[in-house]
């Protein structure tokens, strides 16, 4: 049975969509660079024009897509499955490329381990190894959650098929009540991954700072961790923030201790917007406001991670390139929402 063939008259690209990818999988599974960044429907990088053929939109009020968008007929191909051939036009570009292509595995739930009073970490362990690069994320499909979910990784890379993750429970959510409350171990789940295109680059030679909030911890602990391993920080320093509501959320400097040069080449700044009546003495407010106050050097010359809440990354794009003029090319994040 042939599948669906996809042809966008972009640049010419072609690739076939397997049973259950949607449009945006399919692409990077075949090494095809479509323009995305959350896979979830949320920040509008993957759209694109249908030109020809029939397409499954799996849903339809994706806040990835405005009206307008809907009314000039985009769609989003992370929320998209071809129905038979079909002909696209689509950005595409080689920084997102994928490094390792995207696959399908099963994961069964090994343990999980309680870092805040909202924040856990699931560890899960597939057959062969976990093909990822610091700073990327999978999509989860859980027992009775109709749509995946996608969580950074804070691990690293490893040959015995281990995937971390580090997710905040959401209120009223339907990924993270099935992980918090239902899953126990042994559960199996849908892995597919990875994804991301906010990942270590290593042949960087500036200082790295990286900026996490909430669960936005994972992919942060997961470069910070990158970074040592590859030996780059024994040139070069790495400033991480963490911004927490509150002191109680504060979390991060245990596994950042355990990293070489912790205290010397590593620096660790929490930042709490609500400190309330806990007797926190640390820094205090957004956190994005403190880089320039901690950084010695200008802003410019550092090479940028972050990864937390859309208001948090929002401000801190703005900054950094607005108000200190950094090259795009030294700012990494992907949008989620």
């Amino acid at each position: 049975m042939s599948h669906p063939l996809i042809v966008n008259e972009r640049d010419g690209t072609r690739f076939e969509q397997a049973p259950g990818d949607t449009l945006l999988r399919a692409a990077l599974r075949a090494g095809v660079g479509l323009s995305y960044e959350c896979n979830s429907g949320g920040c509008g990088g993957c759209k694109f024009e249908l030109l020809q053929g029939e397409i499954e939109t799996l849903w339809p009020d994706a806040p990835g897509l405005v009206e307008r968008d809907r009314r000039r007929g985009r769609h989003l191909a992370c929320q998209c499955r071809a129905v038979g051939d079909v002909r696209i036009k689509a950005a595409t570009g080689p920084e997102y490329l994928p490094p390792i292509r995207p696959r399908r595995r099963r994961a069964v739930l090994t343990g999980s381990t309680a870092l805040t009073h909202d924040l856990r970490e699931f560890r899960f362990r597939a057959d062969g190894p976990a093909d990822f690069l610091p700073g990327q994320f999978a999509m989860l499909d859980l027992p009775g959650v109709g749509a995946s979910r996608a969580y950074s990784l804070s691990n690293l890379p490893n040959a015995d098929g281990e995937w971390h993750f580090q997710i905040r429970r959401v209120a009223q959510g339907q990924g993270t009540a099935v992980l918090f409350d239902d899953l126990r171990p042994g559960a199996e789940i849908g892995l597919d991954g990875p994804y991301g295109v906010a990942y270590l680059r290593e042949a960087s030679p500036r200082d790295l700072v990286c900026v996490a909030g909430g669960s936005g911890l994972a992919p942060m602990i997961s470069i910070a961790r990158g970074a040592a391993q590859a030996g780059m920080l024994e040139s070069r320093k790495l400033y991480f923030f963490y911004g927490a509501r509150e002191p109680r959320d504060v979390c991060g400097e245990a596994m950042l201790a355990e990293l070489a040069g912790f205290g010397e080449r590593i620096a660790y700044c929490p930042v709490v917007s609500t400190p309330g009546a806990d007797g926190w003495a640390g820094a205090t407010g957004f956190v994005h406001t403190h880089l320039p106050k901690v950084l010695p050097a200008s802003l410019a010359n550092y090479e940028f991670y972050f990864a937390g809440p859309p208001p948090m990354t929002q401000a801190l794009q703005e900054m950094l390139m607005v108000g200190h003029s950094v090259p795009f090319e030294q700012i990494h994040f992907d949008r989620f929402f």
